[in-house]
Formats: C-alpha cells, sequence, structure tokens
C-alpha cells in the first residue's frame, strides 16, 4: 500500500502510532451529545435546533461544526410530506384579510390563525383543526374528526375560548374555506367577542403560521406513517400536540424556546 501510495514505510508507521488528537476526542464526545439531543427529539431536529439544545445543556458549540458532525453521523432531520388539496365552492361569507402576514405580536389572545389539515389511516382520513396563537406559536384548541364538516373547526375554537378566556376582542384567521364561511361558524364568532380574518383565494403565505405547524407535524410524526385506526391517530397527534409541540419543541421564532416556556417568561415579567 506504502508502495502504491507512493508513501514511505517510516511515515505511515509513525502517522498509525500518532494519538488520537485533543480535537478528535472532543467530536467523538460531542457527537454523542448530538446523537442523543436527535434522539430525543423523535429524529425532527436538524442542526439549528440541536445546537441550541447542546447550548442549553451547557455545551458551548457552533453550529457548523454541529452541522458537520451531524453529516458525519448520517443524522438527518425528517423532511417532506405530500400535500393533499381540496376543491371546495365559492365562499358564502368572506371577511377582511385583518392580519396581512404580521405574523409577530407583541401579547397573547390579540391574533389566532386556525386550518384544518388531514391525516391518513386504515379506517380512513382523520382530519385535524387547530388554533395557534401567534404570540407564542402554542396550540390553544384544536378537534379532530372524521370529516370536514363546519363542527370541527367551531370545536377547536371553542377549546381555544374554554382554555384562554380572553379578556379583549381577538382576530381569528383562517382561509376561506367552507367551514369557515358558515352561518354556524360566523355566529360563533359574533357571539364570543372574536372577529373573523380571512386569507386571499389561492395565497397560502396569508396563512403561513398555521401551514408552518401542519408542515412540522407531517415531518416530524406523520412522515410515511399510516394509523392502523383513527383512535391511533388521535392519540399520537394528541401526544405531538399537547406533549411535545407546546411544551418541549424548541421554536426558532421564540429564541429556542417551547411555546408553554415563552409564556411562563412573558407572565413571569408581565
Amino acid at each position: 500500500m506504502c508502495s502504491v501510495l507512493n508513501v514511505h514505510r517510516s511515515g505511515f508507521y509513525a502517522w498509525l502510532n500518532e494519538p488520537e488528537s485533543i480535537r478528535a476526542i472532543e467530536n467523538k464526545q460531542l457527537t454523542k451529545e448530538i446523537k442523543e439531543a436527535f434522539v430525543e427529539s423523535g429524529g425532527v431536529y436538524g442542526s439549528p435546533r440541536i445546537t441550541a439544545q447542546l447550548r442549553r445543556n451547557g455545551t458551548r458549540v457552533g453550529e457548523n461544526r454541529v452541522a458537520r458532525l451531524m453529516q458525519r453521523a448520517r443524522l438527518k432531520a425528517n423532511l417532506g410530506y405530500k400535500r393533499r388539496y381540496f376543491k371546495s365552492s365559492m365562499p358564502s361569507v368572506i371577511s377582511d384579510n385583518h392580519v396581512q402576514q404580521q405574523f409577530v405580536v407583541a401579547e397573547p389572545d390579540t391574533t389566532w390563525v386556525t386550518d384544518i389539515t388531514y391525516i391518513k389511516t386504515y379506517e380512513g382520513w382523520l382530519y385535524l383543526a387547530i388554533v395557534v396563537d401567534l404570540f407564542s406559536r402554542k396550540v390553544i384548541g384544536w378537534s379532530m374528526q372524521p370529516t370536514m364538516k363546519r363542527e370541527i373547526v367551531i370545536k377547536a375554537l371553542l377549546m381555544a375560548v374554554w382554555r384562554r378566556q380572553p379578556n379583549a376582542n381577538v382576530i381569528v384567521h383562517s382561509d376561506q374555506g367552507s367551514q369557515y364561511t358558515s352561518e354556524d361558524y360566523q355566529a360563533f364568532l359574533a357571539a364570543n367577542n372574536l372577529t373573523s380574518s380571512m386569507s386571499r383565494r389561492g395565497h397560502c403565505l396569508d396563512n403561513a403560521v398555521a401551514e408552518s405547524f401542519f408542515h412540522s407535524l407531517k415531518t416530524e410524526r406523520v412522515k410515511r406513517k399510516i394509523y392502523a385506526t383513527r383512535n391511533e391517530a388521535r392519540a399520537d397527534l394528541f401526544d405531538y400536540i399537547e406533549v411535545f409541540y407546546n411544551r418541549v419543541r424548541l421554536h426558532s421564532h421564540l429564541g429556542h424556546q417551547s411555546p408553554e416556556e415563552f409564556e411562563i417568561r412573558y407572565n413571569s415579567v408581565s
């Protein structure tokens, strides 16, 4: 081998017997910590959140180094979930867009966003409606049903109202789906001091925060996964929303805090 590579044997044996460098030893320990953080996240954290988690644990490290070590260890966050599109009739009620893609708010319970997605099971589709507070990105209301009738969005919003008990008017932003333009939904808003806001048709970025949550849900938990029953899916989605997403998952928008942690810190100083 030395002859083929044109390397002196003495140099080869000197390299072979050279002790492991301090940097290599540090990388081994750091890779171990990276793997632990990656496993704890359920395999959903990329290098930015892994870096944030390590720093929270007291390890000082740069994101570029974490990214390199993750690549060497073949650790890659789960990505990708094919979106399903639904056809809908023209809406009967259209509200003005009061959000205008301004997704940063200074206080909780000033603007909520809501949307519906689908989950595949062997029993058929399970539909999930959610309500997210723009302030903390916390999922404050949700409902799961086997159909996309208007009751699903009303129940999700009812949970949000029960949990938060807002003292002032709240803007509730949605798309122009038939569930949100129904008379029952609009009546519920009016009865609970909630103001309807709607995205423009065909502009998914108008509701980007809700879309972002569904992307995280599907890439981090549901990707290429088929649930045997709707009840199995419900249990797993509950775990993701209430246990992982709201209380554990680090959000870059929140300075790598969980929504629960972000709200607790806000309430402690307000």
